[in-house]
């Protein structure tokens, strides 16, 4: 790590192959040019409403195990609000691909999104609270920076429904959550000595392979998982 360097900085670099993968992804390309196939698109967001529902329960450990009054409260008010505002979210995606309310709390976790929520579940209740935070950060970071990044093209995606999936990952009060967290592991870092880092830069490679795996659910039948 670079002198004075924040360590989410180092966790970033470091991670640099896998998240520029992401932003290479066809899946990710497809909703940037609305060339993504409407059945990946609805597919994942079934996956994506699935992971959410484990997410709100890492999140609720997360408030359990915080070391601070305003870091429970935190992490409180995410798991409210991914149990309301987002999941209500990807109910209204759902509804605007065909996708039914029963069909959506029916869904079952393909593989890849079963090994992701399992490594985040594990680490929230057998990791430090350091390693839960930084398996969360890839999460939060990566939609941030690529929901950033789609919205700087000069033209949106012809689908509105994409262009509103854009929208909703660059707008302003997810950037600041994912600089919430950014600041959460930093701080965690900066009180941790060099085995709990090493930890936690594990959980937060790990999850970064999970983020890139986990867009292939968007993919075609047709076109495979991404190679």
């Amino acid at each position: 790590m670079h002198a004075a360097e924040p360590f989410s900085t180092a966790l970033r670099r470091a991670a640099d192959a896998i998240w520029s993968a992401q932003h290479e992804h066809p899946f990710v390309r497809g909703v940037a040019d609305g060339t993504a196939g409407l059945d990946g698109f609805a597919r994942y967001v079934r996956q994506d409403y699935v992971f959410l529902v484990e997410y709100a329960r890492v999140l609720a450990l997360g408030a359990a195990r915080a070391p601070d009054l305003a870091t429970m409260r935190r992490f409180a008010d995410l798991a409210q609000a991914i149990l309301g505002e987002e999941m209500e979210l990807h109910r209204a995606f759902a509804r605007e691909v065909g996708i039914t309310e029963a069909e959506l709390e029916a869904e079952q976790p393909m593989a890849v999104t079963r090994a992701y929520t399992d490594f985040l579940l594990r680490t929230a209740t057998l990791g430090s609270f350091g390693e839960l935070a930084a398996a969360l950060l890839p999460c939060m970071w990566g939609y941030a920076e690529i929901g950033a990044r789609l919205a700087e093209r000069p033209e949106p995606p012809p689908d509105p429904r994409y262009a509103r999936w854009i929208a909703t990952y660059a707008a302003d009060d997810f950037q600041e959550l994912a600089a919430w967290c950014r600041g959460l592991v930093d701080r965690l870092a900066a009180e941790a000595g060099e085995p709990e880092r090493g930890r936690m830069r594990r959980a937060f490679l790990v999850c970064s392979e999970h983020e890139l795996a986990f867009w292939d659910v968007g993919l075609s039948a047709t076109s495979g998982p991404r190679r």
